[in-house]
């Protein structure tokens, strides 16, 4: 179908300016005529020479207004010369699939239509975060170039003609002028499930909850309802109603998808009962988890990235791949520091972001990483993982035949227990 591409006169919007994540505004922002039209055409304005003939992944958490952020990425992506867009089925992509898809298919990078753990709904709030080619969000120069641009633009050029139905796996060719474009819908669990196959012992973890051990996973109606169902019941045989909450929603069920003790009562509630010995939330974007044991034994995440690099051996990827140095943010708390200093493994401090975590890890000296904010992962991709963290627990119990907090009792028994809290600002 040969189509034609047309300039539309705008104007700035001011504070369109990415945060560590992004782009982040209540979802009314977003919907006023032009602001996202502009952000995005400031997005890909930044990318430069390399966008011309440019692959990128296009994907989001489900919440309300990503099918028509998707559709308008459609239109101008088209007009600026893309070659080709690669967009989850109906929208859909966790920010680590994104990450997966952009390093797998070597795109240019992938825009993410996520505000996180915030809240969705027509109240709630939008973002629009961009990668780069190493699958991970796009540094300061990057971003600054991106904001620059959105306080000078005085247009932006689209292509209304190209109709591309969301629902239907399915790849569709177009000519813009006289250019081909292409919009390749994929199934948006495969090739994250796929890696994940690589990196973990799927047979011993289901030999693990073959023995006995019952797990609950709590995907909070975000982007993690068809990877917890995919993983968990038709790979691991969990039952399906021990996959809570995996149909994901615009407003997120009309709650608030950050997985910790506030917002995922239910599941800490639910653990309390001791049917379970093993319980996960995710976040709306699947970025971010929280873990909880028997009886709702809590791990916090700062001991959780601890444990997990102190048992990486637990792991066939890193026995493939040896731990090259482990790192936290500023404001994680020092239980990792205590791993690095008595296993020997170099601990690197950075601020608050996980792009800080990438530049440390496309230099081939960190392997893996977390946050306190409930963000954990590793150099498989360039985004905090939470089904990977997830699973990189369930490898350990595998392996060690013990519940989390035998673990946990003799991990702090080894290296010694850091105890941390948030302060809040109340004046």
């Amino acid at each position: 179908m040969a189509l034609t591409s047309e300039v539309v006169s705008t104007s700035p919007f001011s504070g369109q300016k990415p945060g560590t994540s992004g782009l982040r505004k209540p979802t009314s922002t977003f919907i006023t005529p032009n602001y996202t039209e502009n952000f995005v055409q400031s997005t890909l304005a930044a990318i430069g020479d390399k966008l011309a003939g440019a692959d990128l992944v296009v994907g989001g958490d489900g919440r309300y207004f990503m099918r028509q952020a998707v559709h308008i990425i459609i239109q101008i992506a088209a007009a600026n010369g893309v070659r080709k867009l690669i967009i989850g089925q109906n929208g859909l992509l966790s920010t680590p699939a994104v990450s997966c898809l952009i390093r797998k298919r070597q795109a240019c990078g992938g825009i993410i239509l996520t505000a996180s753990h915030n809240p969705g709904g027509p109240n709630g709030d939008f973002g629009i975060k961009y990668n780069t080619s190493n699958g991970g969000p796009a540094p300061e120069n990057i971003t600054n170039k991106i904001y620059e641009i959105s306080e000078k633009i005085t247009e932006y050029k689209l292509c209304r003609g190209i109709e591309v139905d969301l629902g239907l796996i399915k790849t569709s060719e177009f000519k813009v002028d006289g250019k081909p474009f292409i919009v390749e819908i994929v199934d948006c669990v495969e090739d994250y499930l796929g890696l994940m196959k690589e990196i973990f012992d799927f047979g011993a973890i289901k030999k693990l909850l073959d023995s006995g051990l019952k797990v609950v996973i709590n995907s909070m109606h975000g982007v993690m309802g068809p990877y917890v169902k995919r993983t968990f019941h038709q790979e691991l045989q969990v039952p399906l109603e021990s996959c809570l909450n995996c149909d994901p929603s615009e407003d997120f069920g009309g709650h608030h998808p950050d997985p910790n003790l506030t917002y995922a009562a239910d599941l800490v509630e639910l653990m309390k009962k001791g049917t379970y010995g093993f319980g996960a939330a995710f976040d709306g974007d699947g970025d971010r988890n929280m873990l909880l044991g028997e009886n709702a034994f809590f791990v916090n995440p700062s001991d959780s990235v601890a444990v997990i690099s102190a048992n990486a051996s637990c792991i066939p990827y890193f026995k493939k791949n040896p731990v090259q140095g482990l790192a936290r943010s500023m404001p994680t708390s020092g239980a990792m520091d205590r791993v690095a200093s008595i296993d020997g493994m170099t601990l690197f401090e950075v601020p608050t972001g996980w792009k800080f975590f990438g530049n440390l890890m496309d230099a081939g000296r960190l392997s893996i990483c977390g946050e306190e904010s409930f963000g954990t992962g590793s150099n498989h991709i360039r985004e905090k993982d939470g089904l990977w963290a997830v699973l990189a627990w369930l490898s350990i119990l595998a392996s060690r035949g013990q519940t989390m907090e035998q673990v946990l009792q003799e991990h702090w028994k080894k290296y010694g227990r850091n105890f941390f809290t948030r302060l809040f600002d109340l004046t």
